[in-house]
């Protein structure tokens, strides 16, 4: 599975498996599942959709729930469980780990058995306006990991190129996608920038 392009974290709130719909339509590589009052119904929908599609889906913070959905992997942050432990559950899934700023977490984080690691914020974050900052050297640095690198936090159209240039293979992105007038155009707008 080549990991690479637009990677779509769902927003809360409602219209969401209609939002979703439309970024799979305009044709993003990855989804995460993201709703911290874990709704079942709407993660089951959104595994759905995905499928639909084609496209993997990860579900955030709960491993329980990726293994229960059939979902394509889970993503962990540092207070959401040990990698090893979760890897181990996740036979042939995908693993994702937040690394924040840190180089030596996504050294640990492939010993543990990641799939991609994910650096932000990259930019100031309208979600996540108190996140640390993540600069674009650590893209250079961590490639040799040799897995994919995920770039996270206030990711535009505009600011999107440098990320790619730096060295991120996926683009997370939230407002950008789910706020946008057109989003399976913005979908779209963000797959030619990996063209």
């Amino acid at each position: 599975m080549k990991l690479r392009g637009l990677y779509a974290v769902t927003p809360e709130g409602g219209d969401v498996e209609r939002k979703v719909r439309l970024a799979l339509e305009g044709g993003i590589a990855l989804l995460q599942y993201r709703n911290k009052t874990k709704n079942e119904g709407e993660a089951r929908a959104i595994v759905g959709l995905a499928r639909e599609f084609g496209v993997p889906v990860i579900i955030n913070d709960d491993v329980e729930l990726a293994l229960e959905l059939g979902a394509d992997g889970a993503h962990l942050g540092r207070d959401d469980g040990e990698l090893s432990a979760a890897r181990k559950r996740l036979r042939g899934k995908l693993l994702g780990a937040s690394c924040y700023n840190d180089l030596a977490l996504a050294r640990a984080a492939v010993q543990a058995g990641a799939d991609y690691v994910a650096f932000g914020s990259v930019f100031p974050s309208p979600t996540k306006p108190q996140a640390v900052r993540a600069p674009l050297g650590l893209f250079r640095e961590a490639k040799p990991l040799g897995i994919p690198l995920v770039a996270i936090g206030g990711i535009t159209l505009d600011n999107a190129p440098q990320l790619i240039a730096a060295g991120a293979d996926l683009l997370a992105v939230l407002s950008d996608l789910f706020e946008a007038r057109d989003i399976r155009q913005r979908a779209r707008d963000y797959g030619k920038l990996f063209a």
